[in-house]
C-alpha cells in the first residue's frame, strides 16, 4: 500500500505540470520563445527541460528501487539535460506542450505503487560530498516535487517580466 505522503507527492508534481499548462495556454509564441536575459531560460526551455527532466528522474526512482544501494544522480553537465535547452527555436511548441500533459500520467503511473519501504530505502548520491544517502521519497520531493513547482514559478517571473 502505498502511503499517503507518496500520493500527496504525485498529487503536488501534477498540480505543478497543470499549473505550468495553464500558463502556457494561448500564450503567443513570441512569448513562449522570449528570453528575459541571456543567463535565464525562455518558456520554451523550461517545458523541453522539464519534458527531460521529469523522465530522467522518474527513471532514477526506478533504478534505486530495483538495485537497493546504487548510486543516483546526475551533474548539471549532463549531455541529456544540456540537449533539452540548447536548441529551443528547433522545438515545436504544440509538441513539447503534449509531450508535458502525457508527462503527468507518466508521475502517477511509476510512483504510485511505491511501498514506504521503498520510499525510505537509502541509496547514495554519486556526489557522495553533497548530498550523502538519501531516501528514494527524496529524489522523489527534491528533484521532482520541488524541481516542477520552481519551473512553475520561474515560468511567472519571465511572463511578470514581459508586462
Amino acid at each position: 500500500m502505498t502511503t499517503t505522503t507518496n500520493k500527496d507527492s504525485i498529487r503536488v508534481i501534477n498540480d505543478s505540470i497543470c499549473d505550468i499548462l495553464k500558463s502556457v495556454e494561448g500564450l503567443d509564441e513570441t512569448v513562449i520563445r522570449w528570453n528575459p536575459t541571456e543567463e535565464e531560460w525562455s518558456i520554451m526551455q523550461i517545458v523541453s527541460h522539464l519534458n527531460e527532466a521529469i523522465p530522467y528522474w522518474l527513471g532514477e526512482v526506478e533504478r534505486v528501487v530495483a538495485e537497493p544501494g546504487s548510486k543516483w544522480g546526475r551533474g548539471l553537465a549532463d549531455e541529456s539535460r544540456l540537449a533539452a535547452v540548447s536548441n529551443p527555436d528547433e522545438l515545436s511548441i504544440e509538441e513539447e506542450i503534449a509531450k508535458l500533459e502525457n508527462i503527468r500520467q507518466q508521475v502517477s503511473d511509476r510512483l504510485i505503487g511505491l511501498s514506504e519501504a521503498q520510499l525510505n530505502a537509502e541509496n547514495p548520491h554519486r556526489n557522495f560530498e553533497k548530498f550523502g544517502n538519501k531516501p528514494v521519497s527524496f529524489i522523489i520531493n527534491h528533484f521532482l516535487m520541488e524541481h516542477t513547482n520552481t519551473h512553475y514559478v520561474q515560468i511567472q517571473r519571465n511572463l511578470s517580466k514581459r508586462n
